[in-house]
């Protein structure tokens, strides 16, 4: 049974897609907990959205780079008395260059933010979504899970694309139990992510049609994850690509890919 006044907590809720979620969310009667590591950023946020809707909003602080995160994280929405309905796991970034022209380190913070935390607060917050019969996942992955990877930026789409199975496979074994899990797939997203991987002016140079607001993002996810979509691809542009990839040999999709990836990836990556 749906709650009256659903509560979602939403990760990376600073800026982007985050913020986009936890304003729509609000808007439609939900009350929020929102994280990110700017909690400048998220109060500014909070204050906006109790004006506008009136909506009851924690903000919690946690870099979920450190592995403790979730479980910390989990414990204090415990300790406060919180069941979350809604988990939008959105936080994420990019890492430019090369595999081997990063130290580990910058791949581990990577995976720990992308890929184990996303799972984590999965596990965690599950049993409570299906002991109360009503529970909603988003997994925000990317339209790059479903193409063929590319140089720099390497490990984005495998972690997207772990992204998508999961939530497949998480999808069927809790449908019997009105818990709904999507993999979000945007592309192309106005957003600071460009700004943080420095590619502002290359991406800037991509047309117009290939790009989505962050609202329009936000509502398709929203809507999917009620009808139980398990995959979602944001954008007739995106899933018209996501087809032609799909059908085309492997070979020629992976050169495609790797001829368009060149046209946005800064000639000084290593």
């Amino acid at each position: 049974m749906t709650p009256a006044r659903p509560l979602s907590l939403v990760t990376g809720a600073s800026a982007g897609i985050g913020a986009a979620f936890a304003r729509a969310l609000a808007a439609r009667g939900h009350d929020l907990v929102l994280t990110a590591r700017r909690v400048d950023r998220l109060e500014s946020l909070a204050a906006e959205l109790r004006r506008q809707s009136g909506c009851s909003i924690t903000v919690l602080a946690a870099d979920l780079a450190d592995p403790a995160a979730p479980r910390v994280l989990c414990e204090e929405l415990s300790q406060r008395g919180l069941a979350v309905d809604w988990l939008i796991n959105n936080a994420g970034y990019g890492v430019p260059g090369t595999f081997v022209g990063n130290d580990w380190h910058t791949h581990a913070d990577f995976l720990q933010v992308l890929l184990t935390a996303p799972l984590e607060l999965a596990w965690r917050l599950l049993p409570g979504m299906r002991e109360r019969r009503y529970g909603r996942i988003v997994n925000v992955a990317s339209l790059a899970g479903h193409v063929p990877g590319t140089a720099g930026h390497t490990l984005y789409a495998p972690d997207k694309a772990f992204l998508v199975k999961f939530s497949q496979g998480l999808a069927l074994e809790n449908r019997d139990h009105d818990v709904h899990v999507c993999a979000l797939c945007p592309g192309f997203t106005y957003s600071e992510f460009h700004d943080v991987t420095g590619t502002r002016d290359l991406m800037d140079k991509m047309p117009g049609f290939m790009w989505q607001s962050a609202d329009e993002v936000v509502k398709e996810g929203i809507a999917a994850v009620e009808r139980g979509d398990a995959v979602h691809v944001t954008g007739r542009v995106n899933r018209i690509i996501k087809s032609m990839f799909k059908l085309m040999p492997d070979k020629l999709a992976l050169l495609l890919s790797a001829r368009q990836a060149r046209r946005y990836r800064r000639s000084d990556e290593t």
